[in-house]
C-alpha cells in the first residue's frame, strides 16, 4: 500500500537523512553542553584536592566531582550522621544559623556554626552530584547521536542496495 503512494527507496532514503540529521544535533548538543559543564565546574573553582581533579587544579569531570562529593558527604556526616540529627540540637529541630549555644558533638563551635557548615558541604555536594547527573547525561545523549548516525548510514546502504537492485532488474528484462 504505502509502495503505491511512494516508492520503498524514498522512503528508506529519508529515513536515513533524518536518522543522520538527528544523529548530529544529539551528538552536537550533548558535547557542546558537556563542555559548558565542565567550564562551569572550572569556573566555580572548586578545588581538585578535594576529590582530585586536573592539571589547573579545579574540578572538571564526572569522575573527580564524584570522588568530590563522596568526600563532601563523608566530611558532612562528620559533623552530624544526617540533617535531622543536627537540627535535633536546634530550637524545634529548626534550622537556626544563628545559634550561638555550643553544639553538643563539638563544643568548639556554635550550634548555629555546625548548621551553616553542614548546609554548605550539602550544598556543595548536590551541586556536584547534580554535575555527575549532567555529564552522564549528555554522555547518553552523544552515544545515542552516535548510534543514530550509524542507523543512517546502514539505511543509505539499504537505499543504494534498493536502486542497484531496481536498476539491475529493469536492465535484465527484455
Amino acid at each position: 500500500m504505502l509502495g503505491k503512494i511512494m516508492p520503498l527507496s524514498k522512503i528508506v532514503m529519508i529515513m536515513a537523512v533524518a536518522a543522520m540529521v538527528i544523529g548530529i544535533v544529539f551528538v552536537v548538543q550533548g558535547v557542546t553542553k558537556a563542555d559548558w559543564i565542565k567550564d562551569r565546574m572550572v569556573q566555580e573553582k572548586i578545588s581538585a584536592s578535594i576529590g582530585g581533579g586536573n592539571a589547573t587544579g579545579y574540578i572538571d569531570s564526572a569522575a573527580t566531582a564524584q570522588k568530590a562529593a563522596d568526600k563532601l558527604k563523608k566530611d558532612r556526616q562528620n559533623i552530624a550522621p544526617t540533617y535531622g540529627n543536627l537540627t535535633s540540637y536546634g530550637a524545634g529541630g529548626h534550622y537556626d544559623p544563628t545559634n550561638p549555644n555550643p553544639y553538643p558533638p563539638n563544643p568548639n563551635q556554635t550550634i548555629g556554626a555546625a548548621m551553616l557548615k553542614y548546609n554548605q558541604a550539602l550544598v556543595m555536594e548536590n551541586y556536584l552530584s547534580l554535575g555527575v547527573l549532567a555529564l552522564g547525561f549528555t554522555q547518553a545523549v552523544t552515544v545515542i547521536g552516535v548510534f543514530m548516525i550509524l542507523v543512517g548510514i546502514a539505511l543509505m546502504a539499504v537505499w543504494a542496495a534498493i536502486r542497484k537492485k531496481k536498476s539491475g532488474g529493469a536492465a535484465a528484462s527484455p
